[in-house]
This record gives C-alpha cells, sequence and structure tokens, in this order.
C-alpha cells in the first residue's frame, strides 16, 4: 500500500508542468508524509453538474493544472464528438473566463492551450470579469461551449472550474458523466497537445456587448434616484457594476473601499460569501456612515446580488427569498410576460405572485443548470441570492443586472415615499407571510452527512414544530416534474421542509418555509413572531431526526 502510495505520487509529479505544485509534492514524498499523500490520491476530483470545485494542491483530489489539464482535454474530445461547429468546416469556439482568485489565468490559459490543441477555437476573455460576462460571450459569439474559472464565494484556498454548452446554459445530465468519462480516458497528459499559442485573447468589444445589454433590463424613463453602497468582496464585479450603473444614470455607488479590489486571499472576511456572519460588517459601516437607500453586495465572481436596507435603527440583509419576490413583483408591475420559475428550495411566493398575476411558473432542481432551462423563462431565481432578469442576454445568475433591477425599484419606491420593506409587507398582506430560514451544517467528516440522509430515511418524521407532516417525498425517485436528485421533501399543514447536501461544499442543508395568513397591515407584528417561533420549533426537530 505504501509502496503503491508512494508509486503513483511519483507518477504524478514526473507528468506535473507546475513547479509549484511540483515542489510542493516533491516535499510530501521526501516526507513520507503517507497520511497527506493517501488524502491527495485517494481518488480524484470528481466532474459533475457543477464542473469542478476542491481545495487548491498536487495531486488529483485537488484543483492544480495537471486537473485542469485533463478536464479540458475530456472536454475538448465530449465536443468533437457532439459539438456543433458553426459553418461546414469551422472549428468549434470556445470561450473561457476567469476570476481574480490563485491560480485562475492559470488554468484558463491552460485551457485554451488545449482546446487550441484539440483542433477547436479558442477565445480567452481580456482580464478577470464576472461569471456572467461569460455566459453572455458564449451565446453573443455563438459559441459551442464556454468555461469559467471560478470558486465563487468558496474559501481562499479553493477553485472550480465551470462549464457551459453552447446553449449558454451550464451543464446538466448526461453531459457531466459523458464529459467525465472522456476525462478518464486520458492516460497521460503527455497525450494532450498544448501549443504555446494560437488562441486569441479578447478586447472588451464582449464586454461593451454585455453592458449595453444590461439597459434592456430597465424601463425606460423609469426613476434612477437611489442611493447605494456596494460591495465586491474582493471579487471582479466593482468596475463592471460601475460602468452598468454609469450607463443607467443612477447616482454612483459608496464603495466598500477595504472591499472594492480583486484579492485572492479575501483579507477581511472569513468566507467571501454576503450570506455569511460578519462579511456585511463593512458595508453596514459604510451604510451608517452615508445613509444610502440600499446596500449591494457581489460575491466573488458577481454572479449573485446580495440586497441590505434599513430596518428600524440598523442595517439588515434582505434574505434571497425576500430579493426574489421583490424583483417579481415589480417585473410583474411592468407587464412582464413570460415564465416564472425557481429552485425546489426557494420560497413558494412566487409560485402565488405568478398565479396571481396569470404567468406560468415552474419549479425545478436546485441550480440554475437547471432554472435556465424553463422553456418561455422570463425571470429565474433561488434563494442563495441568484438572480436571473435577463434569460435572452445572460442564461444564468447576473449579480449585475440583478443589482441593476432592484435599484430601479427602490427608486421607483422612492419616489412614492416607500420602501423595499413597505412592499414586502403589502405581499405579505396580499399572499401571506412567507418566512424562510435554513438549518445548515458544514462537515469535516462527509460520511457525517450521509448518516444523517440515511437516518432521515430509515426513521422518517412524522411531524415537525407540531405540524403534521402531510406528504413525505424521497426525490431520489424523481417526480412528475423533476428528475431524480438527492433530497427529501416534506410538505407540513402551513410549511415546507427540504434536505439535501451540497453540491459544491462539505454541507449538509435544510431549507424551511413556514406561511402564515395575515388579513392587514397590523396583523403582520403577530405574524412575524408566529412565523419565527414556528421556524425555530421546525429547525429544533428537525436537527434531532437528522442527528446534527
Amino acid at each position: 500500500m505504501h509502496d503503491d502510495l508512494i508509486a503513483r505520487a511519483k507518477a504524478w509529479l514526473a507528468e506535473d508542468p507546475d513547479q509549484e505544485t511540483r515542489e510542493e509534492l516533491a516535499g510530501l514524498i521526501d516526507a513520507g508524509d503517507v497520511t497527506e499523500l493517501a488524502d491527495r490520491f485517494s481518488g480524484t476530483l470528481q466532474f459533475g453538474t457543477a464542473g469542478l470545485r476542491g481545495e487548491l494542491g498536487a495531486g488529483p483530489m485537488r484543483m492544480n493544472r495537471s486537473v485542469v489539464i485533463r478536464a479540458a482535454a475530456g472536454l475538448a474530445a465530449y465536443l468533437k464528438k457532439n459539438g456543433t461547429p458553426h459553418g461546414d468546416d469551422a472549428a468549434g469556439l470556445v470561450v473561457i473566463g476567469y476570476d481574480a482568485r490563485h491560480k485562475s489565468a492559470d488554468f484558463a490559459r491552460d485551457t485554451a492551450a488545449v482546446m487550441t490543441g484539440a483542433g477547436l477555437r479558442a477565445a480567452v476573455l481580456p482580464r478577470p470579469l464576472p461569471t456572467p460576462v461569460l455566459a453572455f460571450a458564449i451565446r453573443h459569439l455563438g459559441a459551442v461551449a464556454g468555461v469559467e474559472v471560478t470558486a465563487s464565494h468558496n474559501p481562499p484556498r479553493d477553485n472550480g472550474y465551470k462549464v457551459y454548452l453552447g446553449d449558454g446554459s451550464q451543464i446538466v445530465p448526461p453531459a457531466d458523466a459523458d464529459i467525465a468519462a472522456e476525462i478518464d480516458a486520458i492516460v497521460s497528459l503527455d497525450d494532450v497537445p498544448r501549443p504555446d499559442a494560437g488562441w486569441e485573447i479578447l478586447d472588451d468589444t464582449v464586454l461593451d456587448a454585455y453592458l449595453t445589454r444590461t439597459d434592456a433590463v430597465l424601463d425606460a424613463g423609469s426613476p434612477r434616484t437611489a442611493l447605494t453602497v456596494y460591495t465586491a468582496m474582493h471579487g471582479v464585479g466593482k468596475d463592471v457594476l460601475l460602468a452598468a450603473f454609469a450607463r443607467a444614470g443612477f447616482p454612483e455607488p459608496v464603495l466598500v473601499a477595504e472591499q472594492a479590489e480583486p484579492d485572492p486571499d479575501f483579507p477581511t472576511v472569513a468566507f467571501p460569501n454576503p450570506e455569511e456572519p460578519g462579511a456585511m460588517d463593512l458595508a453596514f459601516a459604510a451604510a451608517r456612515a452615508t445613509g444610502p437607500d440600499l446596500v449591494i453586495a457581489n460575491d466573488p465572481d458577481a454572479d449573485r446580488c446580495a440586497v441590505a436596507v434599513r430596518d428600524g435603527g440598523d442595517w439588515r440583509m434582505l434574505r434571497g427569498d425576500e430579493v426574489g419576490a421583490l424583483l417579481a413583483a415589480h417585473l410583474v408591475r411592468r407587464g412582464a410576460r413570460g415564465t416564472f420559475a425557481e429552485s425546489i428550495v426557494s420560497s413558494s411566493l412566487l409560485g402565488r405572485i405568478a398565479e396571481k398575476a396569470g404567468l406560468p411558473y415552474e419549479e425545478t432542481l436546485t441550480g440554475f443548470k437547471w432554472i435556465a432551462r424553463v422553456d418561455g423563462l422570463r425571470y429565474g431565481y433561488e434563494e442563495a441570492l441568484g438572480y436571473c432578469v435577463d434569460p435572452q442576454g445572460v442564461r444564468d445568475k447576473d449579480g449585475i443586472t440583478a443589482a441593476l433591477l432592484i435599484t430601479e425599484l427602490a427608486s421607483v419606491l422612492k419616489e412614492e415615499g416607500r420602501t423595499l420593506l413597505d412592499l414586502l409587507d403589502d405581499l405579505a398582506v396580499e399572499h401571506g407571510l412567507h418566512a424562510t430560514d435554513q438549518l445548515s451544517v458544514r462537515v469535516e467528516d462527509l460520511s457525517l452527512i450521509a448518516d444523517a440522509m440515511r437516518r432521515l430515511r430509515e426513521q422518517p418524521p412524522t411531524e415537525l414544530a407540531g405540524l403534521a407532516i402531510t406528504r413525505a417525498e424521497d426525490l431520489t425517485r424523481g417526480t412528475d416534474r423533476l428528475p431524480p436528485t438527492d433530497g427529501l421533501r416534506y410538505t407540513l399543514d402551513g410549511a415546507r421542509v427540504i434536505v439535501r447536501p451540497s453540491g459544491t461544499e462539505p454541507k449538509l442543508k435544510c431549507y424551511l418555509e413556514v406561511v402564515v395568513p395575515v388579513s392587514a397591515h397590523t396583523g403582520l407584528p403577530a405574524a412575524r413572531a408566529r412565523a419565527a417561533e414556528l421556524l425555530a420549533a421546525v429547525k429544533r426537530d428537525l436537527s434531532a431526526a437528522a442527528g446534527i
């Protein structure tokens, strides 16, 4: 076992093109660090519907140039078998974008080299840019595929590799398994041609086209008066968001200076995710100092958008479900037509808004790879701060256009002497108070997640918070509307719970919703108190049932 492990590590070392990871791996081999080597060589980082994502480092269980080159070669082989080049003899175009994380530029360049070596055309965005710019570029340039090198809001030590096909949407089964099979078929990196040149570095024409497209998100002649504080969370969103706001005629956002520029170490936050405790502290401090109408945050690759508002004497983050409902109500008021869609873990309020407006409504599995594929999509969102407000331009979540639309809504309400919270109150009275929360458990040992799911399946709860479970669904079997996924859904009298392992992080995630009827604005305080009580009880009982 020991000798085999060392032999595999040495074989990997012999092929590794990166001096940094070569030195790292050589040090582990020389030290005989069997524990660490076993962790890195216990398998391979699995390519799935989220592409690849993992910790940077040497070995097949880490994100590194060797892993990326294999992934790119597998994707190239898949595209040559399944892609649809434009023109009789034209090689298919693959567009590549990247964020500002450690190694992102290297991984983008390696991908371009592999695509070129495989006889495809490759074009790389001119610098680190938001993920939605890449998603836009695929459709705008007529590419057969796109790659975004990003780990989104993961910790600084991580990076990732997200794959889109020519429709501008992220891959879904069976494409992920087919690409994974092509990756597995690669025996040696020596078999993967990687020329030193031959791909295109795009200029700002594509970015300009994206920014021109953002104009279509807003109503002509709508008020543009809302004042904002903005944080890029050490990511790549600042310049593009500022340009979009300037084009739209909004007041220039006040920047959170400490987080404005790209920094792969994310020095001011424990996790560069607006949802994480403490991540918005600097933005709230700036808001207290300047008194804006709202605070806007992007995650590091700017495909998510967080919104905070003044609530009483201080600032608070709106939940993703609250922003999702606000944007939906705004689009309905503007006369939007088409299908409204959301993932199953998001609030059922969207369905009620769509139904009252006479609009089609769809639920999908978690992730924009599913939401973006809904027929006739006009608007889609999910609770993890992701919003698709212009599916004809970007068939994915887009934190830039979502920021524009929520700022337009805040401006409209400001002209009426109202706020986003006032509109949320109106929606609660009209449709019932929909209150959501999450029980999220991060683990070091992934077996704990499997144990919790098994326990819930073998000993399913019959009630939560004193509310009877009227329907329990094991989503691994799929439904008449959803393909199979590892998850459980419980319908209660006035509540809903979904439990699933995260697809991108070592977390078990439980999504909770309670709906409390309320007939008038005067009843809202009591309804909120009742909702908070129910959510706390559901969380407590579910935690006990799952053993977490």
